[in-house]
């Protein structure tokens, strides 16, 4: 096929010969939805059928080709005994023995005196070679006598029809226009798209990663999702909004009144989103800061700024007790004559409806609560920006549908507290501007960390009876066990048990089926001081400040990866006592794990541990990643391609710099399923 058609590549796999509803299905089942999601099945391996042996030179327990000749059939007549066809050429005999299947099968494909190609694997049983279910049968010796892909199966689908099937795609492959700079396919040796993707299926390649075939599909990956990001920026930036004019004076009187100094990143961070308060486009911006580094004051010191220029503000947090924490914060911080209110799905009805006629009113400065506050019902009379905390659930998309919904005078900022490698964030977050708060405050001392086998579990028993004698609260985190698809809770109930045993009416227990109420209930009695001891399955709420809880103890922890670690050890250490993370183990440690316990001992930076842990996991298991809903790369890898995600971000900024027209891109958008919100912001 010589057409410049890339609509050839989103059709339909009914499209192909050889596929009908049945292997359909069975593709589909397994994601792949049209022509060019086939092509990322890559082989795994290869056998090499070019070489023909005769009866005689055939080497047991390989897989071998050999032409011959069928000379007699045996079908027996007694069930599960298998269907025998005695083959010969001028050295000898071979036996091809089929289990499950039919005579006419069999003699359709080996008829006798006619010679035929096969290929299997040789075994010699009784004196004789043997080929059981031959993989490959054909009257045509060509067909066989070549390389063939052995893919990563498909239930249902048989090598055969998967070879005859990309065979066919890379056969028809459209001639796509080059959408690249000379500069760019310079880099890769000016390999176009197509031969790229001819040379990916190449049985000799596989396993090619530094070819220059290869780089070229990865950085048409990762540019793909970079140009994206640009567009949104981009249209974003084009929004015109009235500025935000306010002096400083309160946000300045309030940092005065803090038992604290702001940190250095805490004051860049201010800086930047004031000046994009009083810029005239809207702000669209990523507030990212490492566990405890204080994200939360720097947020709500922009809200005072927005609320002294005349707009009010949206603080939406991810569970309603940490939108209540956030509305007691900023009672604690602002003067009176700043009207807060809180949106709760608890409150009455009544209660509601006052609100929601406050804020139409302009009767309310600023707002907390969870997603609710995003309901149509709830509308402003004047909103000028929208804080989202903990904001990882959304992706790119409900970003876009957030900042609309604000209206052109809206600003966005958005938080996170979940420290990932830069190349994730350029990924993730690269339709946003970004400020990163890495330092903690100086009052934090820093969490003290041990490993300790399961076997010594008296003395942490010890540990734990002289912190709760020092009236001190503790953390037991137990993670979930998956059995076939089950998920248990027994190993928490069993702790909760086996604690309040030796510390009784002082443990309370979360898990996945506590629902939300109740989990509200028993949160709040331990942030209360009415239970010493926590146990829980779930990862307990990010951002969540128990300043009395200085010790959590996380069972099996090598099922968590250090990021998650990381995380869970930020639940303690809020307050101004020294704090500890005891790690258990069932057994003695790998070297791996060795090594990841020693990181998280010796580091109390998430940046710097994210990126260690995505070297030790990859990058599909970090918890941004995880989280943020983005179509995982079919070849780009963040740690093993980190050169080519710079690149790309090059490229963007060149593109952006010069206002190139993106056109030629459009293909590459289509193919790579980025067009759908490319045409939402066209």
């Amino acid at each position: 096929m010589n057409n410049n058609n890339h609509n050839y590549l989103l059709s339909d796999l009914s499209k192909l010969k050889g596929v009908g509803k049945k292997i359909e299905n069975l593709l589909k089942k397994k994601g792949i939805n049209n022509i060019f999601d086939l092509l990322w099945k890559l082989p795994k391996s290869y056998t090499d059928r070019s070489f023909t042996s005769k009866i005689k030179d055939l080497k047991i327990s390989d897989t071998q080709t050999v032409s011959v000749t069928p000379y007699k059939y045996s079908f027996p007549r007694i069930r599960n005994l298998p269907n025998k066809v005695l083959c010969k050429d001028e050295t000898g005999d071979l036996e091809c023995v089929f289990f499950n299947s039919y005579e006419g099968y069999i003699k359709k494909i080996l008829p006798i005196g006619k010679l035929v190609t096969i290929s299997g694997k040789v075994s010699h049983f009784r004196n004789k070679y043997q080929i059981t279910n031959p993989k490959y049968v054909s009257e045509n010796e060509e067909l066989i006598k070549s390389k063939h892909n052995e893919y990563s199966l498909t239930e249902g689908i048989t090598q055969n029809i998967y070879n005859k099937i990309i065979n066919q795609i890379l056969a028809n492959l459209p001639n796509l226009n080059e959408w690249h700079s000379a500069n760019i396919c310079k880099l890769f040796k000016n390999i176009s798209w197509n031969n790229a993707i001819i040379e990916l299926h190449k049985p000799e390649n596989i396993g090619k990663y530094s070819s220059d075939f290869y780089k070229r599909l990865v950085f048409d990956e990762i540019f793909s999702s970079f140009l994206v990001n640009s567009e949104i920026r981009k249209k974003i930036k084009k929004i015109k909004k009235q500025k935000k004019i306010f002096n400083l004076k309160g946000q300045n009187k309030i940092i005065s009144k803090l038992e604290f100094k702001l940190t250095n990143d805490q004051t860049k961070a201010l800086i930047e989103i004031n000046k994009d308060l009083n810029s005239p486009n809207k702000m669209f911006r990523l507030l990212q800061g490492d566990v405890g580094s204080g994200k939360t004051i720097v947020s709500l010191l922009a809200a005072l700024n927005c609320i002294n220029s005349g707009f009010q503000v949206a603080f939406m947090a991810p569970t309603e007790i940490l939108a209540r924490q956030h509305y007691n914060l900023a009672k604690n911080l602002f003067s009176k004559n700043i009207s807060l209110d809180l949106l709760s799905s608890k409150s009455e009805n009544k209660i509601k409806k006052e609100t929601l006629k406050r804020l139409i009113d302009n009767k309310i400065d600023l707002v907390f609560g969870t997603h609710a506050i995003f309901q149509t019902k709830v509308k402003f009379k004047k909103l000028g920006l929208v804080i989202i905390d903990e904001q990882h659930k959304f992706g790119v998309n409900q970003r876009k549908k957030l900042s609309d919904k604000g209206g052109d005078n809206c600003d966005v900022l958005l938080m996170s507290a979940t420290p990932i490698p830069r190349t994730l964030t350029m990924t993730i977050y690269g339709d946003m501007d970004l400020s990163i708060i890495r330092e903690k405050p100086k009052s934090r001392k820093p969490v003290i960390t041990y490993s300790k086998l399961d076997s010594k579990l008296d003395d942490v028993l010890k540990f734990i009876k002289k912190e709760i004698k020092n009236d001190n609260q503790v953390f037991w985190v137990c993670p979930l066990i998956e059995e076939s698809k089950k998920i248990d809770h027994a190993s928490a109930v069993a702790k909760y048990n086996f604690l309040s045993k030796i510390f009784p009416n002082q443990v309370a227990l979360l898990h996945g089926k506590t629902d939300i109420d109740e989990k509200e209930l028993i949160l709040n009695k331990f942030l209360n001081k009415e239970y010493k001891i926590l146990v829980s399955t779930t990862v307990i709420e990010v951002g969540i400040d128990f300043p009395n809880a200085n010790v959590i103890v996380i069972e099996n922890s090598n099922k968590f990866g250090i990021s998650q670690l990381h995380q869970l050890r930020g639940r303690v250490g809020r307050g101004h006592k020294q704090s500890t993370c005891i790690l258990m183990f069932k057994s003695n440690l790998s070297e791996n794990a060795k090594k990841r316990i020693n990181i998280l001992k010796n580091s109390y930076d998430g940046f710097e541990i994210s990126e260690e842990d995505m070297k030790l996991r990859g990058y599909g298991d970090i918890l941004g990643f995880k989280q943020s809903g983005i179509k995982t790369f079919k070849l780009a890898d963040p740690i093993h391609n980190s050169d080519l995600f710079k690149i790309a971000e090059k490229e963007i900024k060149r593109i952006e710099n010069d206002n190139e027209d993106i056109s030629n891109f459009k293909p590459l958008l289509k193919l790579y399923d980025r067009a759908d919100i490319i045409n939402d912001i066209a």
